[in-house]
């Protein structure tokens, strides 16, 4: 049960990050949400869904006072500990990217609410890079073009940079970037 100071102002503040959240796949992501009002409460409820573009929002969990009720599908996967309404992911995957809601709702006298969205952005770590040469056996005698090809298996937002003796290589006459 709760006690908090019984107030005239019954307004109830609910602050996120207001920033896209990066995390790593593969790694637990915490989402940390506080929250305040100056009124009696006799009960309060946190709720958490989330939304992918194009998409109705999904129930993930929610409490009352202190007993969670999660999705079952999802039971495992996001962790809530009341009053607290930070949201924990473990893991994180690719699909869990996109919009979380918190809803927050107070009831003492009257019922107050408050909802706020985080947006979240799933990395995946680049993988090593290999580099193919054509031809393959990397000698050019005076006149012919070497071609390096450099691919990664995975990664998220990459960029490319090629390098000569610790030296960023620009595009001019002995070098072509596609």
């Amino acid at each position: 049960f709760f006690h908090f100071y019984a107030g005239i102002c019954s307004a109830l503040k609910l602050t996120v990050p207001s920033h896209t959240i990066h995390g790593i796949e593969g790694q637990p992501l915490h989402l940390s949400v506080d929250y305040n009002f100056n009124a009696t409460a006799s009960e309060i409820q946190i709720i958490w869904l989330f939304e992918r573009s194009q998409s109705n929002p999904k129930y993930l969990l929610g409490s009352v006072n202190q007993r969670v009720v999660p999705d079952l599908e999802y039971q495992h996967k996001f962790t809530l500990t009341p009053p607290n309404a930070s949201l924990r992911i473990n893991p994180l995957h690719l699909s869990d990217e996109g919009n979380y809601i918190v809803k927050v709702n107070v009831r003492g006298n009257g019922t107050i609410a408050a909802s706020q969205k985080i947006q979240v952005a799933v990395d995946v770590p680049v993988t090593k890079p290999t580099v193919h040469t054509e031809p393959s056996s990397g000698v050019v005698e005076y006149v012919g073009n070497i071609t390096l090809k450099c691919t990664v298996d995975r990664g998220t937002r990459l960029a490319y940079q090629w390098m000569k003796n610790g030296k960023r290589l620009h595009a001019g006459p002995n070098y072509t970037f596609s």
